[in-house]
């Protein structure tokens, strides 16, 4: 099956910051047919670097989706069942305005004249998707990684919207280690020479830096096990050191050619604005405490997270539940055994498929 993205318009769209955008343009992709009832929709929630293509082959570019493994007939997210609904974020890089958008004002690209966001602003440009598409309420909303806080943004800004949700490998808000990781990355971009505090749109990108920030991201969202077994001391070459400081190492190999591929993919000051945007992220702030946040929320919940992902570890995930156990909802909960590390609620998928199909199909039996 050949998806094409869609695109959606709206007049504006009102910050956290108090800055608006007009207009405001949102790419996303559908798969499936929504019912009669319009009860059967799913938002899947893209991770940092994903896009609006989550599932089948793009019209664009011939590549299978994101999540391609659990969206589809017979797959997790069941296409013969459900209508499911993927978008680009706001100020992402792939058919929704950011900061390479042109700005109406000026006819140029907005680079750092873009106003910062955030995770609410983007469930905030999802929610008025939804209400286009004529969906008062979904099934379920479900990511992993960013994906998981705004899934879990839905919940709290509109609980009357959301009868399910699905966080997996994410968390509430951003520890101190994390939000260092992407502080070293946008510090990667931005001391790039070519960067030129954002303007760079028609000239040189900052592919340097760009190219490095992802090559310190790539190796968080792997563990050690995994690179132990995929990569451990092996030489590139045949003949041992080189003793110089070109690549020895197949692991240093495979990292220049991960950041070298996302430079040809992604824009860097995007990097900075949905990195700034996970970081701010913190479902409790103004509510006092997690529980509070979750309180007005009706929805059940399936919480899913990885022994091996250091990035998003475990104890994220059950700081949520316990929050939800506090408050009396309908939790449960599951740590899934994986040596993949972040990377695996992409990879492997297949205890992760039989948790959300028994999930949804419950839930779908209770509101179907």
């Amino acid at each position: 099956m050949v998806v094409e993205t869609k695109f959606a318009r709206f007049a504006a769209l009102s910050l956290d910051s108090g800055s608006v955008i007009e207009p405001v343009e949102v790419a996303y992709e559908t798969y499936g047919k929504l019912n009669a009832s319009r009860s059967n929709a799913i938002l899947i929630e893209h991770a940092f670097s994903g896009d609006a293509h989550a599932a089948f082959e793009s019209a664009e570019t011939g590549q299978p989706g994101w999540w391609d493994n659990m969206i589809g007939p017979g797959k997790a997210f069941d296409t013969d069942k459900y209508f499911v609904v993927c978008s680009n974020v706001l100020g992402g890089c792939r058919g929704t305005t950011g900061p390479s958008s042109i700005n109406p004002a000026t006819g140029c690209p907005y680079a750092m004249s873009f106003p910062v966001i955030t995770i609410g602003d983007m469930v905030r440009l999802q929610k008025m998707l939804v209400d286009s598409l004529g969906i008062e309420r979904l099934l379920t909303v479900t990511g992993g990684s960013m994906g998981g806080m705004q899934a879990l943004a839905w919940a709290v800004a509109y609980p009357e919207a959301v009868t399910s949700v699905i966080p997996i490998a994410s968390t509430s808000r951003h520890s101190a280690q994390q939000i260092a990781f992407n502080e070293v990355g946008r510090q990667a971009i931005m001391s790039d020479p070519d960067w030129r505090e954002g303007d760079y749109y028609g000239r040189m990108k900052p592919a340097r830096g760009l190219a490095v920030a992802r090559m310190v991201g790539h190796i968080t969202y792997m563990s050690d096990a995994s690179m132990r077994e995929k990569f451990g001391r092996r030489l590139r070459g045949k003949d041992g050191f080189g003793f110089d400081f070109s690549v020895d190492f197949e692991v240093e190999s495979y990292l220049r050619y991960r950041g070298s591929q996302f430079v040809d993919r992604f824009d860097a000051n995007s990097y900075l604005y949905i990195t700034k945007a996970m970081d701010y992220f913190d479902l409790s702030a103004g509510y006092g405490s997690l529980g509070a946040a979750l309180e007005p929320s009706h929805a059940r919940y399936l919480v899913m997270s990885f022994t091996s992902d250091w990035l998003y570890p475990s104890y994220q995930s059950r700081e949520v539940v316990r929050a939800l156990r506090s408050r009396n909802k309908d939790v449960a909960y599951c740590e899934l055994t994986s040596s993949y590390g972040h990377d695996a609620f992409l990879v492997d998928v297949a205890e992760e498929t039989e948790l959300v199909r028994g999930f949804l199909a419950s839930t779908y039996g209770e509101t179907g």
